[in-house]
């Protein structure tokens, strides 16, 4: 889930390349809440910085209810250390820079 057409292009095609099956896409928060809760994802690459709803605020409706929900991985362009102390008290399972995206690093943080 991520505003930018291009990255998102870039993502899928890599993560399928890596033997992920991409099940969708979101340009915006509330559509990332929509496509979740209909695709029923394992694992949701979520940027931070969206333009309606941020990515804590999707993360934590994706998250809320325990059981049977994706494992959120956050993502931005922006260093870790913008985000610390949010990250912390996130319910994401992580955070991956988008320079950083690879099947290994997507599993690590995935659990």
């Amino acid at each position: 889930m991520d505003d930018h057409a291009g990255f998102r292009a870039f993502a899928r095609a890599l993560l399928e390349a890596e033997g992920f099956d991409v099940v969708g896409e979101a340009a915006d928060g509330a559509s990332a809440v929509s496509a979740a809760e209909r695709l029923n994802p394992q694992i949701v690459l979520l940027d931070i910085v969206l333009p309606d709803i941020d990515g804590f605020a999707v993360c934590a409706r994706l998250t809320e209810g325990g059981r049977d929900r994706p494992a959120v991985i956050l993502t931005s362009s922006r260093d870790a250390t913008v985000y610390a102390g949010r990250l912390d008290r996130s319910a994401a399972r992580g955070f991956l820079p988008k320079d950083k995206l690879s099947r290994t690093a997507l599993l690590a943080l995935a659990g």
